[in-house]
Order: C-alpha cells, then sequence, then structure tokens
C-alpha cells in the first residue's frame, strides 16, 4: 500500500484531538475478536505427528533430549497413532529403530524389519482414517551413521544409494505406506524412487521429497532418538544454511521428477525458504520443525521463561502463515487435541 493510498478521513470531536476511522486496534481488543478477524488459523489436518518405534523394547522409553516425546513399542505405537487420529491429526510419520546395524544398512529395506513391521500395525490400526508416511533413510540402519552407501572415499556413494532407497520405497510401500518419504538429498532420489514404486505396481503411493534438508545444527535431538552412529557431518549432501536460490533448484529436479509433495526442512529458521517455495511450486509445501526446535521449546519453558503453549501455537501459525500447508511436528497430537475444545 503507498502513502498515496493510505485512508487519511478523520472523525471530528470537538474536545480531544481528531482519531482515524481506520483503528485497526478495534479488532484486537477481546480473544473472541482476534479469532475472528485471524487470517491464518492451523486446522488438525494440516499436521503430521512424527513417531518413533524402537525394536525390542517391553515398555515405551522416553528420549531425554526431547521431554514428552518417546521410543514406542509396537504396542504403545499403535495407540499413539489411534490417538493422533482421534483428535485429527492429518498424517503420521513412521521412523522405525533397529537393534542391529551394518555397513549397508540392510534393516532398512528387510520385509520384517521394525519400520515395515510398524507401517503393518499402524495401517491394521487407522487404515485410511489418516495418512501414514515412511521415511526413506539410511542413517538409522548403517553402522557408520550416513543415509546411504559409503564409496571407497568415505563419502556416500550417490548411485550405489539411489539402488539401496529403491529397495526400501518398495517394502514400505508393500507394508502399505500411503506416502514414502526420501530423506536422504541423493541426486536423482525422487525420479529412481518412482520408476521402481511404478515397477512394482505402487502407483497410487505417493512421494513427499525432502527437497530442501539443509546441514542443520538443529538434528541433535532427533539423532539421539533414533540412536545415530553418525561421526562427522552431512555437509556434503544436504543443502549450506546460507543457500536460498539453491532449493529452487532442489525443489524444481524433484518435481520434475515426480515428487507430489516437497519438504523445507528445518522449518522455523527457514520461513523465506518456505514462502519462497510456495510461491514457486503447483504441489503442497511442507515444513518439517525438528527435533531441535521442538526442544528449544521446551527446554525454555521448562526454565519459565516462555509461555510453552503460546510458543507452540505461535510457531506453527508462522509456519502456516509463511505457505506451509503440512506441518510436520512433535506437538501434532496435542496440538490438535486443543484446537479440537
Amino acid at each position: 500500500m503507498t502513502s498515496a493510498s493510505i485512508p487519511t478521513a478523520y472523525a471530528a470531536d470537538g474536545d480531544r484531538a481528531a482519531f482515524p476511522l481506520h483503528r485497526p486496534r478495534r479488532l484486537r481488543r477481546t480473544p473472541a475478536l482476534r479469532r475472528l478477524a485471524a487470517e491464518t488459523t492451523v486446522r488438525p489436518s494440516n499436521l503430521v505427528q512424527p513417531l518413533f518405534v524402537r525394536e525390542g523394547l517391553s515398555e515405551p522409553r522416553p528420549i531425554a533430549s526431547m521431554p514428552g516425546v518417546l521410543q514406542h513399542t509396537r504396542d504403545s505405537l499403535r495407540k499413539a497413532a489411534a490417538e493422533a487420529v482421534a483428535a485429527g491429526v492429518g498424517g503420521l510419520m513412521v521412523f522405525g529403530i533397529p537393534e542391529a546395524k551394518d555397513a549397508l544398512g540392510t534393516g532398512a529395506s528387510d520385509p520384517d524389519g521394525i519400520a515395515q513391521q510398524a507401517l503393518r500395525d499402524v495401517v491394521a490400526e487407522v487404515g485410511d482414517e489418516t495418512v501414514v508416511i515412511s521415511d526413506i533413510n539410511l542413517d538409522e540402519y548403517t553402522t557408520h551413521g550416513h543415509v546411504g552407501v559409503l564409496g571407497p572415499d568415505g563419502d556416500v556413494d550417490n548411485d550405489a544409494s539411489l539402488e539401496r532407497f529403491a529397495e526400501v520405497a518398495v517394502v514400505q510401500a508393500d507394508a502399505g505406506a500411503h506416502i514414502v518419504a526420501p530423506s536422504g538429498m541423493m541426486d536423482g532420489q525422487v525420479r529412481h524412487i518412482r520408476a521402481a514404486l511404478d515397477r512394482a505396481g505402487h502407483h497410487s503411493v505417493a512421494i513427499l521429497g525432502y527437497s530442501a534438508k539443509y546441514a542443520s545444527s538443529f538434528y541433535g535431538p532427533f539423532r539421539d532418538a533414533v540412536e545415530s552412529s553418525l561421526t562427522g557431518d552431512r555437509k556434503s549432501y544436504q543443502q549450506h544454511p546460507a543457500n536460498l536460490r539453491e532449493s529452487l533448484r532442489e525443489v524444481a529436479l524433484d518435481v520434475s521428477e515426480g515428487a507430489d509433495m516437497v519438504m523445507v526442512k528445518p522449518a522455523s529458521h527457514y520461513l523465506d525458504i518456505v514462502r519462497m517455495l510456495a510461491d514457486s511450486v503447483d504441489v503442497p509445501v511442507s515444513a518439517y520443525q525438528v527435533s531441535g526446535e521442538y526442544s528449544m521449546i521446551e527446554a525454555a519453558a521448562a526454565k519459565g521463561w516462555i509461555d510453552r503453549d503460546n510458543a507452540v501455537a505461535e510457531s506453527l501459525t508462522c509456519l502456516y502463515r509463511a505457505g506451509a500447508t503440512v506441518l510436520i511436528t512433535y506437538w501434532a497430537t496435542e496440538f490438535a487435541t486443543k484446537l479440537a475444545r
């Protein structure tokens, strides 16, 4: 709005200075007015709840660096899935944590591996009442903790990793996943997975590309949650936090290769990326509010430094306002429950 277009009408008042007719504060006066005038409203159906299931547990195990988040047993996972559906959550993202690891992460593509068992459990529990999403990544399953297969130089071998991702995608689709989500940031991964799914007859299984995944400092608690064996970093394949235009290129490639949805990860520190992608692509944009973002708010709230519930609501509203229509957050079930009240 230019200065010439700003309303200039004023109400006359003989006893005091004139006030403008347009007073935005009128719509902020009460909670009901603020709700009525809100431009952005997050719905339960916009939310995805990540869930961890660990092989060999007899009871759920708290994750110390993520207060309130658990490594589930298969039984408690089914219960958590049912609770999320009852709250109206739009989707569930399942992460499996195996007891044994090897250099190739073979447990990730084992039809009887923990993630595939968990997917079958969740689908049996909730069916099509929500969207079941599986993560394609070898890091939980490898002794070296990287996302794919290592080459002779110690770096991740892009093309060898694509073959493994394709194998994982097919067994996850066989287990009932509605969406598979490759998070490895290998070049050509969406095209390779789409071809493998189609060959296996899984034409209706969608792909959510981790298209703009940054080499962030905010993944630490997640690596605790999945018991990652990683030493070093993933900077040779995840994006540099300084780069913006690179995300456009990554996302355009994924969409051209068949991605049905794209993702920005992390979320809260990358709102400019979310907005840019929402304005540039014609597929849904999701934002993953990662473990470090979650734990920062929980830690500050535990110290009494911030209002926890308001901070959670603000963080999710800002992601939706920036253009993300799918919000992956560890608060999904809790927040959806409060929205329904």
